[in-house]
């Protein structure tokens, strides 16, 4: 079957159907939902029973970068700077020189045991030398796996942020196989030149669609989620055109905007973590229909080779050799190594030497899709087993729910009071928003003139309002009776 525009919004969308509907029974059997949204667009390419036959790698490309954009800044958003600031340089350090020690001493593998010039290893070691956000992401949350002693946001934080690495590394020696003329000093200053100006590319927009957020005034609130998305895709477009790294900068700018104060937050938050899940399941599924299984077969025994060596040897190598700097448990250290997942990125990275037009594409794009299928097929499905093994998880009674989860998921609090506005206090005629109330509070509802109105960051308080909060504890109300009492000059004395 050839897609065409008359098709293809019905065969997309009974494919999307029944990756929802598998990967819903999925977890009772023990495989990742990842795995089955590739295997269902395998079975629907032209060596499947589906027979549609797509063989576009720039198209699948984009799809690959558009579904990344959504899938990192979903996981920026998700990232809370309280949790990651502990570990702050042990995640920067993995997703930096972690990636590149993997890289290095997997092309130097390959490199070692294949026909391979040493740039074609290198290359092939770039392309899966970061691990999956999507992939990690999905798995933890959707086990809903609780991890001792800042473990998750170790992870979560490493896989979010070290894609733009990996990008990096990739387009590099790429230039170099392509360019077999140049030396490796040539592409160092593309490295500190993608990396510095993604970091402040990414900052500096986070900054300015905070403001475009909280002081544009629409009239639905149905549109801000819309505009998120055109301050994502912005932000993207705008640092890869100045020469920064887009992916570093979406991640960058996800982070500052989920750790802020923004009109309709829950709104936004719900709407990426849905995208986010729409995204992985479209950029899975286009991947399976990009493989051709039969062309992979021949590459069965190199693949397993390669794949074990990624998982038993350079991951492990890199993450120690990350580590060594930090004080660390011994089974922290191996369960990090362990949750080195490997899905899709690699997979839309390793098109760009399709793309390119080298040698060896076909050879690399078909070793990194075995070696992305055999780490989520060994790695994912062993993450709750190695980790009661290395006693790295949380007894389930105990298992921790983070702010965003309460956010997105309504959790109520503990208890419930009301604060009634009085005409001197500072909250008076002052957007939700522009208060800074504790995030560990909610303001569930406000009672005006005898009706009930439902807040947002953009509702204004009026004297003799009535706020309805649910808090966890007397402290919290204190400080709510303080930031509504007071002005922000106030603060100094309390």
């Amino acid at each position: 079957m050839n897609l065409t525009i008359e098709n293809i919004l019905l065969v997309g969308s009974i494919l999307l159907f029944i990756s929802i509907i598998v990967g819903k029974t999925s977890y009772k059997f023990g495989v990742p939902t990842l795995i089955l949204f590739l295997a269902i667009g395998m079975l629907a390419g032209s060596d499947g029973i589906g027979g549609i036959k797509f063989d576009d790698p720039k198209l699948a490309q984009f799809i690959g970068i558009v579904s990344l954009n959504f899938i990192l800044f979903s996981g920026g958003l998700d990232t809370n700077w309280t949790s990651v600031k502990p570990i702050l340089k042990e995640g920067m350090v993995l997703s930096t020189l972690g990636v590149f020690l993997t890289a290095v001493s997997l092309g130097t593998f390959v490199w070692l045991v294949t026909d391979f010039t040493i740039y074609e290893a290198m290359l092939l070691g770039s392309i899966v030398s970061s691990t999956d956000a999507a992939a990690v992401f999905s798995i933890l949350r959707s086990k809903s796996l609780a991890l001792k002693t800042n473990l998750r946001p170790t992870l979560e934080l490493e896989s979010g942020s070290n894609d733009p690495m990996a990008y990096v590394l990739t387009i590099a020696f790429l230039t170099l196989v392509i360019n077999q003329d140049q030396s490796i000093v040539s592409v160092i200053p593309l490295f500190f030149r993608q990396m510095i100006l993604g970091a402040i590319s990414g900052f500096a927009l986070g900054k300015l669609s905070k403001y475009i957020i909280n002081n544009i005034k629409l009239d639905f609130e149905g549109l801000y989620p819309v505009l998120v998305i055109a301050l994502m895709f912005i932000t993207f477009a705008a640092t890869d055109f100045i020469g920064g790294n887009g992916f570093l900068a979406i991640y960058v700018c996800a982070v500052y905007l989920g750790n802020q104060d923004l009109i309709h937050k829950k709104t936004i938050f719900k709407m990426y973590d849905g995208l986010a899940w729409l995204m992985q399941i479209v950029l899975f599924l286009t991947l399976g229909l990009l493989v051709y299984p039969t062309e992979i077969i021949p590459y069965f025994g190199i693949g397993i080779l390669v794949s074990l060596f990624l998982i038993l040897v350079a991951r492990p190598i890199a993450v120690f050799i990350s580590l060594a700097f930090f004080k660390m448990k011994m089974r922290r250290r191996f369960y990090i190594s362990w949750v080195g997942l490997r899905g899709a990125v690699p997979i839309v990275f390793a098109t760009y030497p399709l793309l390119a037009g080298i040698d060896k594409a076909n050879m690399i794009f078909n070793i990194v899709f075995f070696i992305s299928v055999t780490s989520v097929l060994i790695q994912g499905t062993t993450l709750s087993i190695v980790a009661k093994w290395l006693h790295v998880a949380l007894p389930e009674k105990v298992k921790p729910i983070s702010e965003v989860d309460k956010l997105i998921l309504d959790l109520p609090k503990s208890s419930l009071q009301e604060f009634e506005i009085l005409p001197h206090f500072y909250a008076v005629h002052k957007r939700i928003v522009d208060l800074h109330f504790p995030k560990s509070v909610f303001i569930v509802m406000i009672k005006r003139n005898g009706k009930f109105i439902r807040p947002g960051g953009s509702t204004e308080l009026e004297t003799d309002d009535v706020l309805m909060v649910l808090a966890d504890s007397e402290k919290d109300f204190a400080l709510v009776q303080d930031v509504l009492d007071k002005s922000p000059k106030d603060f100094q004395s309390i």
